[in-house]
């Protein structure tokens, strides 16, 4: 099974998805944790021209051909093998993110950005959890978290982005979760982190319940 973690920046996808493996991996169930971009080398060596904030200008549809090669890589290296040898995948960020970020926010149209993600044959996830936050709530603490550790300060660059522009990020998330209700579904991420795992570990017992 393939289970992807979204959501706008500092709803706390990291600390949930860091969790539901631990959780996971108490019930016996193997799985593999990683992130877009960054779950390869390919990724990594990608992650400080996509995040970095040097100010080097970047053109929407750049932006977008870059994620879409990290995917690529990332789906042939680590996603799909991990699920040939029946290990659950979860990822810090997939297609949706584009969708949202590159597509909605960006201004790129959805249009382009399907066809792109066909032609290249990117999958969709198995199941999507939505972590949702309003950004007057998450992006502020996002921003405390670059501030207090100099390596996700130098992958600020969504963050260095107005308030407008992640309430389209989030706006585009919901419409997704409208979209696609048997794959995305949303969680509040409001709370102590103890709440919203609660939230989370129905749906993991649900989905993963024929898996032993």
């Amino acid at each position: 099974m393939f289970i992807t973690f979204e959501g706008i920046e500092g709803a706390g996808k990291s600390l949930q998805i860091a969790r539901t493996e631990e959780y996971l991996k108490k019930k016996g169930i193997p799985c593999l944790t990683t992130r877009e971009p960054g779950g390869t080398e390919f990724g990594l060596a990608l992650r400080p021209i996509l995040l970095g904030t040097d100010g080097c200008r970047r053109e929407p549809i750049c932006e977008l051909l870059l994620y879409l090669a990290d995917r690529y890589q990332h789906l042939k290296e680590v996603i799909e093998p991990a699920l040939k040898r029946n290990i659950v995948v979860l990822s810090d960020r997939y297609q949706d993110a584009t969708r949202a970020y590159q597509g909605a926010a960006r201004g790129i149209a959805e249009s382009t950005v399907e066809k792109l993600t066909r032609l290249i044959g990117i999958t969709e996830p198995d199941r999507t959890l939505l972590l949702d936050l309003a950004p007057e709530e998450g992006l502020p603490r996002a921003r405390q978290r670059n501030e207090a550790c100099p390596v996700a300060g130098a992958e600020g660059r969504f963050e260095a982005e107005d308030l407008s522009f992640h309430k389209r990020v989030r706006e585009a998330y919901l419409k997704l979760a409208a979209r696609f209700p048997e794959r995305i579904h949303v969680v509040a991420a409001s709370g102590t982190p103890d709440e919203i795992f609660s939230r989370i570990a129905p749906l993991i017992d649900t989905w993963t319940s024929a898996i032993r």
